[in-house]
């Protein structure tokens, strides 16, 4: 296979331990001392199976007891509590939610209802944090410091195409407004280019965006499969929408290739545990 030039802006993950819990956090987000952020492992928890052991998806088909534990040990680590974690019931679209107070007054089904079928949540609120679930998926956190928004981004190859980190770029500027030279961004633990062989119906949904291909997909000299590296895919959103380069941290972990710390639906199956994670404006 040929070889592909390395994301640009790769970070060192910093890792915490509290009690069993284990998580990552980005080194640049880590140094603001306004928020707190998390991209969560599969160690520290109780679940079983493909879903050992630190499971937070509450959408993942786990033991929904074991899940609620899990949030519980998830949240004391952070310092909330769980009913301050906020994450959507994804459907690879490039819907965003808004966590309001108007939002906070409905009901938790109400809540549930709000927040179905949104790929990626925005808050100004202090003590709330929003998150979404990913395996192998790309998450993206982002940070805008000069208003205090916080934003979680589940971007899959779908909702990549469809432009979900540069649509919820342009909602925080346009509700809140952010600036976006002031934004950070991380994009988590995720499917690197290697593992992530595509059919042509997925180069042909990317070309048709107008990326530059070259940037984003090599093929195998062997096979001629196409491989898309969707950490670049989703930088190049964050440049064009105004972020600066160093203000972008890019995880470089690839999830496929690292299954024994972090869920991956290809090298698992759908019925496994997920990855959480989120990002909260401290009180």
């Amino acid at each position: 296979m040929k070889s592909m030039k390395n994301t640009s802006g790769t970070t060192k993950m910093k890792k915490l331990k509290s009690n069993t819990v284990e998580m990552l956090q980005f080194s640049g987000l880590s140094g603001e001392c306004n928020i707190s952020h998390f991209i969560t492992t599969r160690h520290g928890g109780v679940s079983k199976g493909d879903y050992a052991a630190l499971n937070p998806g509450e959408y993942s088909g786990d033991d929904p007891v074991a899940v609620r534990m899990n949030r519980r040990l998830l949240a004391d680590a952070v310092g909330i509590s769980p009913e301050k974690i906020f994450a959507p019931f994804q459907v690879h679209e490039a819907e965003i939610g808004c966590i309001d107070t108007d939002f906070l007054s409905l009901t938790e089904t109400g809540q549930k209802d709000e927040m179905n079928g949104k790929d990626a949540l925005v808050t100004d609120i202090p003590g709330i944090c929003v998150a979404v679930s990913t395996a192998d998926c790309v998450p993206v956190l982002v940070y805008a410091p000069d208003k205090k928004v916080v934003a979680a981004i589940h971007a899959g190859w779908r909702g990549t195409v469809k432009q979900i980190v540069a649509k919820t770029i342009g909602c925080m500027v346009d509700r809140y407004a952010c600036d976006p030279l002031q934004m950070m961004a991380g994009i988590a633990p995720s499917i690197g280019w290697e593992a992530f062989e595509v059919g042509e119906e997925v180069v042909d949904a990317f070309r048709a965006t107008g990326v530059d291909m070259n940037r984003i997909m090599t093929r195998n000299s062997l096979t001629g499969k196409a491989h898309i590296d969707l950490w670049e895919a989703n930088r190049i959103q964050l440049l064009q929408s105004g972020l600066p380069e160093d203000r972008i941290e890019v995880s470089g972990i690839c999830t496929y290739l690292h299954d024994n710390d972090f869920f991956s639906a290809r090298r698992l199956g759908i019925k496994s545990g997920r990855i959480l994670s989120g990002i909260l404006i401290k009180e």
